[in-house]
């Protein structure tokens, strides 16, 4: 009955999960170098060299404050030229297709100092570099591990050698190795498996390591590679506008088809109905044939009456009476009329505003419609709550689950109708159910 829950990885799909973040993770950590701190050292040494003439010592403050300012300007101009926004955008696609952290490009360079997304990829440079250590880091764990795993193996393939011949011992990597003597050596072929036991300790310690470096790289890509956030909340209106111009013009659209192929056509059918059974009572004196004209006056009766049902059925489409008397009472009359029995709880202090509340009632009729159509419940819990300035709506059955939007079950427009108040629309719905249909909607719009 509804859209499927993300799909977790499965052990197949790990292991390719885990060579993305480490393939993220080597590609990545080159971009540590464009650092503007990298800059600043490597400005720094090259002042000092040329002030000392090679001589070594410290550097005097005028040499700093010359290096400082060289930077400063490289930073300024990387910042003004636009250049900044070239560096951000292959760091986006790299996270976006290993990663799948996808960022949207911020807007377009203004090519002076003001552009605070420019800024904002600057400092993204600065934080990389300990980032990129870090990446390297997590990287040393998977190649260290595998290196240390095969120890045994490379022993009897690479040390046949005359008696009494004097080999230099095998390094032994650990997790402290790359940043001291972290490092011991083995000198036996016993010794190999405590290399083994290391390396396969490494090994599955690594997607850990990695996982938290990626993670951490991500969260500040969306943060600083992006659009600020005043950007995104500017573009989140102007999709939210757009989605309730599109929906106001579709409901527009359902409503004159509905008018001109049902209401429409029943007026004209009542209307002419009425013509014949004119013709039939005469002009004046007896009637002629008042058994067809008694035939043609009930049929006018059934189409008018028909009319008016298809005329307040449209009515109820733009805007149900029940509504007038809260929400609770609107779910209660979906609940009453739904082909499989329903639970109601409803606990909403606070009432919503009138807009909210048509549009909760129209995502539970929409849920409650799929579940009786494709889920095969026998029960469905509707439950209302109210706290914190939300509305939260849930629909959940005990059905087949498994469902999903893009095969026509109907629930594909929830998320836009949602989304036009700010709203948000999730749904689990694994294999062989539970389903559970949550939407959350601001209490005022």
């Amino acid at each position: 009955m509804s859209i499927p829950s993300p799909v977790r990885c499965g052990p197949v799909r790990q292991p390719f999960r885990y060579a993305r973040e480490l393939l993220f993770c080597l590609a990545a950590s080159p971009f540590a170098v464009l650092n503007p701190v990298v800059f600043l050292v490597v400005a720094v040494d090259l002042t000092w060299w040329a002030a000392e003439g090679g001589r070594g010592g410290n550097p005097s403050p005028a040499v700093l404050a010359v290096a400082a300012a060289g930077t400063g300007l490289a930073v300024v101009l990387l910042v003004s030229t636009g250049a900044a926004h070239r560096l951000g955008a292959p760091q986006r696609r790299l996270a976006a297709r290993l990663l799948g952290t996808r960022v949207t490009a911020p807007p377009p360079a203004r090519h002076h100092a003001g552009d605070g997304a420019a800024w904002r990829i600057v400092a993204y440079q600065c934080v990389k570099l300990p980032i990129g250590l870090l990446e390297l880091y997590a990287a040393y764990f998977w190649i260290g591990g595998l290196v240390n795993l095969g120890y045994p193996l490379l022993w009897g393939a690479f040390r046949n050698h005359p008696p009494g011949a004097r080999l230099d011992p095998l390094p032994v990597y650990t997790p402290f190795g790359l940043f001291g003597e972290g490092t011991f050596q083995v000198t036996t072929l016993p010794g190999t498996f405590t290399a083994a036991a290391a390396g396969a300790a490494m090994l599955l310690a690594a997607p850990w390591v990695t996982r938290a470096v990626t993670r951490a790289d991500a969260r500040l890509i969306r943060g600083l590679l992006g659009p600020g956030r005043l950007a995104q909340r500017v573009h989140a209106l102007e999709h939210s506008r757009a989605l309730a111009v599109d929906d106001s013009a579709a409901l527009l659209r359902r409503l004159e088809r509905d008018l001109h192929d049902g209401a429409q056509i029943r007026l004209a059918t009542l209307a002419m109905n009425l013509g014949m059974a004119r013709r039939k009572l005469g002009d004046h004196g007896d009637v002629p044939d008042p058994a067809a004209a008694r035939e043609l006056v009930d049929a006018a009766l059934r189409g008018a009456k028909e009319v008016l049902a298809e005329l307040r059925g449209l009515a109820r489409g733009l805007h149900p009476p029940v509504l007038d008397s809260g929400l609770g009472d609107a779910l209660a009359s979906l609940a009453a009329d739904s082909a499989i029995p329903v639970e109601l709880r409803v606990g909403v202090p606070v009432r919503p505003t009138p807009a909210i509340e048509t549009i909760a009632y129209f995502c539970a009729a929409e849920l409650l419609a799929n579940a009786v159509k494709h889920s095969s419940a026998s029960r469905i819990v509707v439950r209302a709550s109210g706290a914190r300035d939300v509305l939260r709506l849930s629909v959940a059955d005990d059905g087949a689950g498994g469902a999903d939007p893009a095969r026509g079950t109907g629930l594909s427009g929830l998320t836009q109708r949602v989304a036009v108040v700010d709203g948000r629309f999730t749904i689990a719905s694994p294999p062989g159910g539970p389903t559970t249909a949550t939407v959350e909607l601001p209490m005022h719009a």
